[in-house]
């Protein structure tokens, strides 16, 4: 029996010793044989709750496969026992069981295979207070649950399995305007109030996709209070979202052929060597990390994750787009200064330039568009990042496709005046574009399609 799998059945077995053969989605054709899902199985049990905790009775959904099942390189390279097993985690789901409800439905089944299919193409890994914008109602029906979050979950404790350790996170379906204030502020403080609220998740965050208002619906105090005070007082713990975006360097001419513009579409790039392809991937890497402290870190060659994502979303492990392996643009090694750039962004990732400015920049802080479409990467940076290698003297710097931007306070706050309407998306027309000449910066914010098919 593959040691891997027996861990985590094990750990099923002590939550449910009644349900020693739980019902299971399957994989038909499993992955490794060519099939499409990653995940091997998802178990679905059925939870009681804790009456006495308010915690509804629920469906309790496992995955299996994004952890190291076999231990035989069939899927996950093997490591060691010290360190993550496969991508370190599985994924739990928790939805409230309807009156009358005798199966659980196998929607959310499908839902976690689309995770884990964004996992295994993106080698993204999630962490708690992750979020994942959807878009789109989960179990596909009228409702308003349309993103997620990611937590610990509740019951699961992490699994040590010969081939290293496994933990468990918990989807949490949430609301549009949920997630924006996670954005805005940060996942983990909104978990902590959706714990706080029974409708909504209580304190085993069960989700339930009947539900109909919001947490600032059910409770307006939350908004002021918590929320807006913690934005204020604590600044946006997100760091970077994958995002379509792109950049133009406005200092040379288009017709220039020894211009490696980031976006410039015609250039043929020239291979590197796999040492100077890692040391730009590492730089990119652990620029974009997640950090406490206000650091880009410099080249270096020491392997560390982490990077908060957007869009089926969260930590990037690799920044190597699928379409170019070692293939990078020839002057990536050197450092270039900017007199003049023009950003373009699509209206979501527009959106968030104000919470970049205000809940990053404003509290010290770097934040990053990091393009879904190839290589390219935006850094705003503020000028107490250190370690970035743009500067108040040349605020405009690109290491190949990652363009980096100094902005000092007080643009920051011109920033925010000119770009209010930002804010108000639904009197938005396209394209709209904004220009600071003395700064020599404009930024473009663009319909999506330009982005799906730049060569128009």
């Amino acid at each position: 029996f593959p040691p891997g799998l027996h861990g985590i059945y094990g750990e099923c077995r002590r939550l449910y010793p009644d349900q020693p053969n739980p019902l299971q989605v399957t994989a038909i054709l499993k992955y490794w044989l060519g099939g499409p899902d990653p995940l091997d199985y998802v178990s679905m049990y059925r939870n009681l709750g804790n009456p006495a905790l308010n915690v509804p009775e629920h469906w309790h959904y496992v995955s299996f496969g994004l952890s190291d099942l076999y231990g035989d390189n069939r899927v996950h390279e093997f490591t060691g026992t010290d360190g993550p097993s496969g991508f370190g985690f599985e994924l739990t789901f928790r939805l409230k069981r309807e009156t009358g409800e005798s199966a659980p439905p196998t929607w959310p089944a499908e839902l976690m295979q689309g995770l884990a299919r964004y996992v295994f193409q993106s080698e993204n890994t999630f962490c708690s207070g992750d979020h994942v914008s959807w878009h789109s109602p989960l179990d596909n029906s009228e409702s308003r649950i349309q993103h997620m979050l990611l937590t610990e979950d509740p019951q699961m404790q992490p699994v040590q399995t010969p081939f290293g350790v496994v933990t468990f996170l918990q989807i949490v379906g949430v609301c549009t305007e949920e997630l924006h204030a996670a954005q805005q502020w940060n996942g983990q403080g909104i978990l902590e109030l959706l714990r706080t609220v029974p409708v909504a998740g209580g304190p085993w965050l069960i989700t339930d996709m009947r539900r109909g208002e919001t947490i600032f619906e059910i409770d307006p105090h939350l908004q002021q209070e918590r929320v807006d005070k913690g934005i204020e007082t604590d600044g946006s713990n997100l760091s970077g979202v994958s995002a379509k975006c792109a950049w133009d360097d406005l200092s040379r001419p288009p017709e220039d052929d020894e211009d490696s513009r980031s976006i410039c579409i015609g250039t043929q790039p020239r291979r590197l060597s796999g040492k100077d392809t890692e040391q730009i991937r590492e730089t990119l890497r652990r620029g974009l990390e997640i950090n406490s402290k206000p650091v880009l870190p410099p080249i270096n060659a020491q392997r560390q994750n982490g990077l908060n994502l957007d869009r089926a979303p969260s930590r990037k492990d690799s920044l190597e787009s699928e379409s170019s392996a070692a293939i990078i643009p020839h002057e990536l090694i050197r450092t270039r200064q900017l007199e003049s750039v023009h950003l373009k962004f699509n209206q979501e990732s527009g959106a968030l330039i104000p919470l970049c400015l205000r809940g990053r920049l404003l509290h010290g802080r770097h934040f990053t568009y990091k393009s879904i479409t190839g290589d390219t990467a935006i850094t705003f940076v503020s000028t107490g990042v250190e370690g970035a290698f743009a500067t108040e003297e040349h605020p405009y710097a690109a290491h190949g496709p990652w363009l980096q931007i100094l902005l000092t306070e007080e643009f920051v706050e011109r920033m925010l005046e000119d770009l209010e309407d930002l804010n108000s998306p639904e009197e938005f027309k396209l394209p709209k574009e904004y220009s600071w000449p003395e700064k020599k910066l404009k930024v473009s914010i663009l319909p999506d399609a330009v982005f799906d098919n730049p060569l128009h």
